[in-house]
Parts: C-alpha cells; structure tokens; sequence
C-alpha cells in the first residue's frame, strides 16, 4: 500500500487542469505557460495511466517506471517557466522527492 500512496503523491492529486491551475497560482503562470503546463500534465497522466494497466497493480513495478515519467514532466515544465518560478517550482520538487523517499521508507510526510 506505501507504494500507491507514493504513486498518488508522485503523480498529484487532481485533473492536469487541477494541477496546473494550481501551479499557475503558486508560480503566478501566465495564462500561455499555464495552458503548456496542462498539455505536459496531460500527456503525463496519460502515460501514467497506461503503466497502470500494464503493471496489473505491480506498484514496485509501477513506481520505476513512473519516476523517469515524472522526473521528464517536472523537466519540460522547467522549461516553460522563468528562472524565478524554476527555482520555487525545484523546491517544490525537492520537498515531494523527501516525503516521497520517506514514504518508500515507511515515514509518513509531516
């Protein structure tokens, strides 16, 4: 069960609309950036998806190959911001990539 929870918290909650109109009001997004965030969330949620259905419910399985998915949106969306929003957008990363460490682990995020 960790393993889900550390899926549901590496992919986010909510819609790619969700998820990138709360980064627009996190990162002050433009309403241009904010719909190229969209279209990256996206095409990760549809990735995601399929490694669901292909892994039947292998979370250990799901999580190696979700990573590098996760890492590859996070990397595109850097590239859409300015360094000022990259920089607060990495710390963002950073503390998801501690709690999910801990939660692999089996400490739960504080």
């Amino acid at each position: 069960m960790v393993g889900m929870s550390a899926v549901s918290f590496a992919q986010g909650n909510g819609t790619p609309a969700d998820r990138a109109a709360a980064l627009k009001n996190s990162l002050a997004l433009t309403d241009d950036q904010t719909a190229k965030v969209t279209a990256i969330y996206t095409a990760e949620a549809s990735t995601m998806d399929s490694l669901k259905k292909k892994d039947n419910g292998d979370y250990g399985a799901m999580m190696k190959k979700m990573m590098p998915v996760i890492m590859t949106a996070n990397d595109k969306i850097k590239a859409v911001l300015n360094p000022t929003q990259a920089a607060t957008f990495q710390i963002k990363i950073d503390a998801q990539n501690a709690a999910m460490k801990k939660m692999v682990e089996g400490t739960p995020p504080q």
